[in-house]
């Protein structure tokens, strides 16, 4: 669903932790209001408002930036000409503040670092505004309320105040802002310290704001940050590690790692990365398995955090409001106020149609690549009361295909990954009327009926694999038949629920190509398609080719580019053959991300590619964003051609491709069932070659150049 707030503030900075997250200016203020900015916890803005003044004007800004390692912002500014305070008036630019902050456990610690550089003594008067207004996310992305709980209130206690709000839903929500040493003064909304600098002198001012009370101090601060950063260090490591591209290259997927890193929650279930920053720092299905299959070559501890959590979320009963139905899995999950109460349906929604196939697409591809028996048995309800709603959905429909339709208006009314209102429709630009069958979808019930037609026959169970075979080679029949377009030359994008085909040219066949269902012959065709210049804007693949209708650029869903949807085409290109194609794609979307500070948002403007001009951003775009940081390694993969096989305990690497400007690639420490490999690629004159670097011979390393 596209956010529909204007944008963020142009230079913003973002943090996250658990189940918190900041997004701040370029000072480190949050402005609150209608911004987008601000503490959130849980589904709940819980600061609004924090904004440092020096006198009576707001500091120059000398540069901020977050830490390398993703977890600490800071921020240097300056001051204007302070009024004199007892003495002489500081010059311009004398004093400097340096604001260092990260979040940890819930809590936001601030360091305020504030030093004199004028040759005379100085009284710098510094003002900490702050204020919460406890709005919950979707009231923050627009949505209006019939009514709200109480007023926000404020208490006032020596050096800390106490920020409260009752919600409707009965939970009492509090910010406790507390300082490490007394103001000046303390109202509701400001607290005033007057810092008298001698030449050269510093001083440090420590605050938080958590749920807690807390005793903001130096030691305190340095412990925490320690531990912030140990945290997210350990998730860093966890997989296999690429390197050896080159500076930038090797820049770009080590910001990519730490992104997914940064977004990984560490919950009982395991780790799940939290699809984006910042409207969907929260747990998604569909994101969340995307992100797991990108990286399942190299961190399979991601994807067993994700069929976990998922598992135990599965849906239990039928409900309109929540699109849930037995053995559906879950579309989001939200902890705010306005979830709790049902004024929106996303507390626990079901609203995805493909996230269940693509649920036991992960599940089969994870089992081939760990060989983890004992898990495989620990999902196996979970994975047949989700297939089981997949085939009870595809009998209910008169061609055998996975449709959906929304239960109520509250929900989503496409719900397929383009889930904008008018992401699905016809040729003539005619809104579909449901159940809706998307072609893409119909490629991931395909591949998961297969995944459980395999599983089945390791568990010995020979009857179900060969019905389930059976079944996915009819609706792979049913797909060639309803979804091929000879005029088009391509996959329709979809079947409306008259039985008439929308037949649009979009991006969604690249996913087919990824479960390998079309022909050779046709997946070839698509290809052709994909890679022509009204799809290729030379940053990657729209979403939409150009002389569609509702081709806009500057669109959500229609001809934009998702880089998650170019690497899922880039690995569908290589699956039949098409490498080359494939690497071409990389470096398309590398050269992006050089433009976007080696982060690539969740999606960007679709205008071509003209020399010398950047990718033009999308306003609302989140960043980071999971699964657009997941891209980088499942483009590798498919350049790459390595196939990790734990059950057959080998490495295949099938006719490997390097990007351009790249000469040699390691991946070192791939799991294979317990044993460590190390890969070694490089480019020799027209071929990139490939070789076991280091490791154990009982692990098999099949190369095919």
């Amino acid at each position: 669903m596209a956010p529909t707030l204007p944008p963020t503030r142009q230079a913003s900075w973002s943090l996250k932790d658990g189940d918190s997250f900041l997004v701040c200016d370029a000072r480190g203020d949050l402005h609150g209001g209608d911004e987008a900015d601000g503490l959130f916890h849980e589904g709940t803005r819980v600061l609004s408002r924090l904004r440092l003044v020096l006198g009576d004007t707001v500091p120059t800004l000398l540069s901020s930036a977050v830490a390398q390692d993703r977890v600490v912002f800071s921020a240097h500014l300056t001051n204007r000409p302070l009024p004199p305070i007892g003495g002489s008036a500081a010059a311009r630019g004398v004093i400097h503040l340096r604001r260092s902050r990260f979040l940890w456990q819930g809590r936001l610690h601030e360091r305020i670092t504030c030093s004199n550089y004028d040759p005379a003594p100085v009284s710098v008067p510094l003002v900490v505004e702050f204020g919460a207004d406890f709005r919950d996310m979707f009231e923050v992305r627009g949505m209006a309320r019939a009514r709200r709980g109480s007023y926000p209130q404020v208490e006032v206690d020596g050096d800390r105040v106490v920020l409260r709000y009752d919600g409707l839903d009965g939970v009492a929500r509090r910010t406790v802002l507390a300082f490490s040493m007394p103001p000046r003064a303390l109202s509701e909304d400001a607290a005033r310290f007057e810092f008298r600098l001698a030449p050269h002198e510093s001083v440090d001012l420590y605050l938080e704001a958590g749920v807690e009370v807390g005793q903001p101090g130096a030691a305190r601060h340095r412990r925490a940050m320690v531990q912030a950063r140990r945290a997210l260090r350990a998730r860093r490591r966890s997989g296999a590690r690429l390197h050896g591209g080159g500076l930038l290259f090797d820049a770009w997927v080590e910001r990519s790692r730490t992104d997914i890193a940064l977004l990984a929650s560490d919950l009982p279930s395991g780790r799940y990365p939290y699809a984006g920053i910042p409207w969907f720092s929260t747990p998604f299905g569909r994101d969340a398995i995307i992100t797991a299959l990108q990286t399942l070559w190299l961190d399979p501890g991601l994807a067993r955090g994700v069929l976990a959590f998922l598992a135990e979320r599965q849906a239990a009963e039928e409900s309109s409001f929540r699109d849930a139905a037995p053995g559906k899995i879950l579309h989001e999950t939200r902890k705010g106020e306005m979830a709790a109460l049902g004024e929106v349906p996303f507390g626990l929604y079901y609203g995805g149609v493909d996230t269940t196939p693509l649920f036991v697409i992960l599940a089969g591809r994870h089992f081939r690549r760990t060989g983890d028996r004992a898990f495989l048995d620990r999902l196996w309800p979970a994975l047949e009361r989700a297939t089981g709603w997949i085939e009870r959905s595809c009998d209910a429909d008169p061609d055998g295909l996975l449709a959906y339709a929304r239960g109520e208006d509250s929900g989503l009314a496409n719900q397929g990954w383009k889930d904008s209102e008018d992401s699905v429709f016809h040729e003539d630009g005619r809104l579909p009327a449901g159940p809706v069958a998307l072609v893409e979808v119909q490629g991931y019930a395909y591949e998961a009926l297969l995944a459980m037609a395999m599983l089945a026959r390791v568990r010995g169970d020979d009857a179900a694999a060969a019905a389930r075979q059976a079944r996915a080679e009819r609706l792979r029949a049913t797909v060639e038949a309803r979804f091929w377009d000879e005029a088009l030359g391509f996959y329709a994008l979809a079947r409306d629920g008259d039985g008439r085909m929308c037949r649009v040219l979009a991006s969604n066949p690249g996913h087919l190509l990824y479960v390998g269902l079309p022909s050779p012959g046709r997946a070839l065709r698509v290809v052709e398609q994909l890679s022509a210049p009204r799809f290729d804007n030379g940053w990657g693949v729209r979403t939409l080719a150009t002389d569609q209708p509702r081709y806009n650029p500057m669109s959500y869903h229609n001809g934009s580019v998702w880089p998650h949807d170019v690497a899922l085409c880039a690995a569908g290109m290589a699956r039949y053959g098409a490498r080359r194609q494939a690497t071409r794609l990389l470096d398309e979307v590398f050269e992006a991300a050089t433009h976007f500070d080696m982060r690539l948002p969740e999606l960007f403007c679709g205008f071509p590619r003209s020399a010398g001009e950047p990718p033009i951003a999308y306003p609302v775009a989140c960043m980071p964003q999971a699964w657009s940081a997941g891209a980088v390694f499942m483009l590798l993969h498919a350049c790459l051609g390595v196939e990790v096989d734990a059950v057959e305990g080998r490495v295949v690497i099938d006719h490997p491709q390097l990007p351009p400007g790249v000469e040699r690639l390691r991946v070192d420490a791939v799991d294979v069932a317990g044993v460590r490999v190390d890969l070694a690629f490089e480019r020799v004159g027209e071929r990139v070659l490939a070789a076991r670097a280091a490791g154990p011979e009982d692990v098999q390393v099949v190369v095919r150049l």
